[in-house]
């Protein structure tokens, strides 16, 4: 018997990435580069004609999306991307399906299908609450309690990003001062600094200094939600203990000596595949759109 085979996606600010999964086996992949100038008119005229063709030579019979920015969840659109134009109020499931001829496809931002994914298969097995942050060209979280992905009354939950670390800090994009996204994403650390993210993390001096902001946004998550583990994914937390090692130091100057939170700090198991497998695990939750 042909196990069911699942078109995962996901779409972030500098790359979209697709794999297909025989059961929870993934059986192919490809990543490319977006043009975040071109907006979402470009990436679709990248992204239909893969879907068209993966379809023809394996006959998926359900998609699912993470998407780089919010969603929302029971309208199933894309409410905005702050980093690439176009997004706003788009019906992404819908284009999707029309691509694959009438597949079911279910979307969640990228940071819940992270969560969702290091918890079905990845570093968060067993952890509840379990907190992912991807901390990528921006920031996101999400939050897993009990096998549910915890969404809020209107999607918008985990968007640790706009935690305020530094209230006096620079303006952020959502137009508050010294955000975590502001002051510890791949973005900003690019503009602000002149390189890349990943060439920053290998200056201690730097990191030390950087892993403070780090720190005061999860104390916060630590201090709501005494998570059993936080996961960090994606481009920054690949940088192993040259970030983590400074980073637990630091988190463990800040918490109130008095707190018995657990402090369980790890990357990513899965790395660049947290979203494809947290899309996967979207796709077979049983909470089916149909266009």
């Amino acid at each position: 018997m042909t196990a069911t085979r699942t078109l995962a996606i996901d779409i972030g600010g500098t790359k979209f990435t697709v794999a297909a999964f025989d059961g929870t086996e993934m059986i192919r992949r490809d990543s490319r580069m977006t043009n975040r100038e071109g907006g979402r008119e470009w990436l679709l005229e990248q992204l239909e004609p893969a879907l068209r063709e993966w379809h023809g030579e394996l006959a998926f019979n359900r998609c699912g999306i993470g998407f780089g920015g919010p969603v929302e969840w029971n309208r199933q659109i894309v409410a905005t991307s702050t980093h690439v134009g176009g997004w706003r109020d788009f019906d992404l499931p819908g284009y999707v399906s029309a691509a694959l001829g009438g597949v079911p496809v279910t979307m969640d931002n990228d940071a819940n299908a992270g969560a969702f994914g290091e918890y079905l298969y990845g570093a968060g097995a067993d952890c509840s609450p379990l907190v992912y942050v991807t901390m990528s060209t921006g920031i996101g979280g999400g939050i897993v309690i009990e096998g549910r992905i915890l969404r809020g009354a209107d999607s918008w939950a985990g968007e640790i990003g706009h935690l305020n670390v530094r209230p006096d800090g620079p303006v952020c994009l959502c137009g508050s001062n010294g955000c975590f996204e502001r002051m510890c994403c791949g973005l900003w650390l690019e503009r602000d600094h002149g390189v890349p993210a990943k060439e920053l993390m290998l200056r201690p001096e730097f990191v030390r200094e950087y892993v403070v902001d780090v720190a005061r946004a999860l104390k916060a998550c630590i201090m709501l939600l005494n998570p059993a583990r936080i996961l960090i994914g994606g481009g920054i937390g690949k940088a192993g203990d040259a970030l983590f090692v400074p980073l637990r130091s630091e988190l463990a100057r800040q918490m109130p000596a008095w707190s018995g939170a657990r402090l369980d700090i790890r990357p990513a198991m899965l790395g660049d595949n947290s979203v494809l497998y947290g899309a996967l695990g979207l796709a077979a939750s049983g909470k089916v759109f149909l266009p």
